[in-house]
């Protein structure tokens, strides 16, 4: 295994999260695991012995109360996951914010960026977990970063696994000469309860015995184990984007560097940074 690592996780109370935290635990790793719901985060950071933290990404004010007590408790943090996401249906956050782009992107951003001079005095890595959604997706909408045109909510995961794969590249160009690291991976079609909250085809697929075919929690979650146990610049490239722990290739608009840019800067405008 690599050297012992503080490892935050959050979407670690259910699905490839839970079981990447105990597959990092099991390697030894100190792993941070948060979640949104208090039953399920408390039941995973029990049974593996580590801290866990709650935290709905759909109330941001939440997402900076979990910044604050990473920053307190953690006086270093390897390795920042951000695996919280998922599709919902259209609904506007009390912060103002599509859910799903809220949820997926802007409170890992967020997040993120409170935690920057704690993860850069780590020589830290973030990884963002994007789905393959990102590829159909079009350019984003340059005031509200969803989906241009009509709405639905196989547009807007898809707009919002973009901006994270967006969110990649451009923290691997703004920071990585500064030492922290950055990574974007696919986890595979998984065997969960995604999409249930929603009309999308993609919860029809979830729902029909096609699902056996979908990969398991296990699988998924030893894909985000490798990036996070192995070491940037060596078992994986810092700004790439990989699938089935190889680099793969990205929706074009993602080697858009102004288009990186421009969504970086639209983030921090939204929330006020």
């Amino acid at each position: 295994m690599s050297e012992k690592r503080t490892i935050v996780l959050t979407g670690a109370s259910d699905g490839i999260g839970a079981a990447s935290a105990r597959q990092l635990r099991a390697k030894g790793h100190d792993v941070v695991v948060v979640g949104r719901s208090p039953e399920k985060t408390r039941r995973v950071a029990e049974d593996i012995g580590v801290t866990g933290h709650v935290a709905d990404f759909a109330d941001l004010e939440q997402v900076r109360g979990l910044a604050a007590k990473l920053l307190a408790n953690h006086p270093r943090i390897d390795v920042l996951a951000n695996n919280a996401g998922g599709t919902f249906a259209r609904e506007t956050t009390a912060d103002g914010f599509d859910r799903t782009l809220q949820v997926n992107h802007l409170a890992p951003f967020l997040l993120t960026s409170l935690l920057r001079d704690r993860l850069l005095e780590s020589g830290a890595s973030v990884i963002q977990t994007s789905s393959r959604a990102h590829l159909l997706s079009g350019a984003l909408d340059r005031d509200h970063l969803g989906p241009q045109g009509s709405w639905s909510a196989t547009k807007a995961y898809g707009a919002a696994k973009l901006a994270n794969a967006l969110f990649t590249v451009e923290l691997h160009r703004r920071f990585h000469a500064q030492g922290l690291r950055a990574v974007a991976f696919h986890p595979g079609v998984i065997r969960t309860n995604f999409a249930s909250d929603t009309s999308s085809v993609m919860r029809l697929i979830y729902r029909s015995p096609l699902s056996r075919l979908l990969t398991s929690v296990e699988t998924g979650g030893s894909r985000l184990t490798w990036l996070a146990d192995g070491t940037a610049d060596r078992t994986w490239r810092s700004g790439a984007y990989y699938v089935d722990n190889r680099e793969a290739p990205v929706n074009p608009v993602v080697r858009d560097a102004t288009a990186a840019a421009r969504v970086w800067d639209r983030s921090e405008e939204l929330l006020g940074l």
